[in-house]
């Protein structure tokens, strides 16, 4: 349990320097670098890839926000002590309905699919459409990334990317260089850089991909490790609208609530 804990603590910060990193390397080195001179054509072209970057990127942290600001929990459960069977190696046990306790979260959680150790919350229903949307704008901001950074390495160090090999090679001869002297540790951090983007990029198209396809069965993850089930399925469409909302479309593009939470449901029953 410790070991989770400290995953907790240690993937989110892991997350956000990141981001700073990818901030200061695209703004202060890519678009200099890449788009050098001020004429007209390339005044354009460092306009749209601009706004392309801070669309996805807004969109990827917005999302990240949006899946923090309403968590999965039950509002009307406290905590709920774990009983002697459950092993410290779990993070969360099954209770009934649905519902698990999070050993992490200290909280009961509704339609529990998974801890998200880079949000620090547990993933349910009531923010499973914000976590899909970010998996998906963080997989195409960081192989963007990636793009711009093979871009920048081809345009300021002369490096040739049309051998494959070029790029499973790059980051253990551009250790060795460092440790020989023949590089500087900007240009390592920047080869790094490559692989950090590409890893994050691939495990989040991954994790989204899954989550869709649970999501249009109307299965979470815990259900699947548990060997539940589904005896009544329901619609795909229906699964989908009901973790992504009536105005889903608006969500594809901004992160915004499009789905109830569970006070606002309350509110909108008692009225009718």
């Amino acid at each position: 349990m410790f070991k989770l804990r400290l995953l907790n603590a240690v993937a989110p910060a892991y997350f956000f320097t990141a981001t700073v990193a990818t901030f200061i390397l695209y703004f202060y080195l890519f678009i200099p670098t890449i788009f050098p001179n001020p004429d007209l054509s390339l005044r354009s072209s460092t306009a749209l890839h601009t706004a392309a970057f801070l669309f996805l990127m807004f969109n990827a942290l917005g999302n990240y926000v949006m899946t923090i600001k309403y968590p999965a929990e039950s509002a009307n459960e406290t905590v709920v002590p774990c009983s002697p069977h459950c092993s410290d190696n779990v993070d969360a046990h099954y209770l009934l309905n649905g519902r698990h306790f999070c050993k992490l979260c200290k909280k009961v959680i509704l339609k529990r699919d998974h801890h998200c150790f880079f949000t620090g919350n547990c993933i349910g229903n009531k923010n499973m459409r914000y976590f899909i949307m970010f998996c998906i704008y963080t997989s195409c901001t960081c192989l963007y990334s990636l793009v711009l950074g093979v871009a920048f390495l081809t345009v300021e160090y002369s490096i040739s990317f049309e051998n494959p090999l070029t790029f499973l090679t790059l980051l253990p001869l551009s250790t060795g260089y460092f440790f020989m002297g023949s590089i500087s540790g900007l240009q390592l951090f920047l080869v790094l850089m490559l692989y950090v983007w590409l890893g994050i990029g691939l495990v989040s198209t991954g994790f989204c991909c899954q989550q869709v396809l649970l999501v249009a069965r109307g299965q979470t993850w815990c259900q699947l490790q548990r060997g539940d089930l589904l005896e009544n399925r329901t619609p795909w469409r229906a699964n989908l609208k009901d973790v992504f909302g009536n105005r889903w479309m608006i969500g594809l593009i901004l992160p915004v609530q499009t789905v109830e939470t569970f006070w606002e449901s309350v509110s909108h029953n008692h009225h009718n």
